[in-house]
């Protein structure tokens, strides 16, 4: 128990990101990961312990008609990006000592090995927050946790995923 608290008391600094290497993961994330570009998924935060984006409702993604409720699979996918995205942010700052170039390259290994999404109530909103962190990185195997929001901040999915990362 004392370490514990001695941890809650003095958290380990958290790394700023260079403008190049935030610029760089956003191109891979947003641009050449094209998938994202169809959900409309945008990075509007990105630390090392976490991550969050914005997806705007559009006819597109709607999954029922009668109600305007966005797609399931929608909130899936971006939850599971989000997770990703959390996890390139822990390596990139597990790896500060590399330039952000050579960071970047690290990402290509990453990839999903389980997703489970709880769905809690419809998601209707004119946008949607999405928010991922890591629990854990290991060397082989990281483990998250993610949220996606209504507009007002209500709660509506959570997920947790590991990805393999080497």
């Amino acid at each position: 128990m004392q370490a514990m608290t001695k941890h809650l008391i003095h958290p380990a600094p958290v790394p700023e990101f260079e403008e190049e290497f935030i610029t760089g993961l956003k191109a891979i994330f947003e641009e050449k990961i094209v998938f994202n570009q169809l959900l409309g998924l945008q990075i509007t935060s990105l630390k090392a312990d976490r991550v969050t984006g914005r997806i705007d409702m559009r006819p597109e993604l709607i999954g029922h008609p009668a109600y305007n409720r966005i797609h399931g699979g929608v909130i899936s996918a971006g939850l599971d990006a989000m997770g990703g995205l959390a996890v390139m942010a822990a390596i990139g700052a597990r790896h500060m000592d590399e330039t952000p170039a050579q960071r970047l390259q690290r990402f290509y290994k990453l990839g999903t090995i389980d997703l489970r999404v709880d769905y809690l109530r419809p998601g209707i909103s004119e946008h949607f927050e999405l928010r991922a962190e890591v629990l854990r990185l290991g060397s082989r195997v990281a483990s998250t946790r993610m949220e996606f929001l209504g507009a007002d901040g209500k709660l509506f999915s959570t997920a947790a995923a590991a990805y393999i990362v080497s």
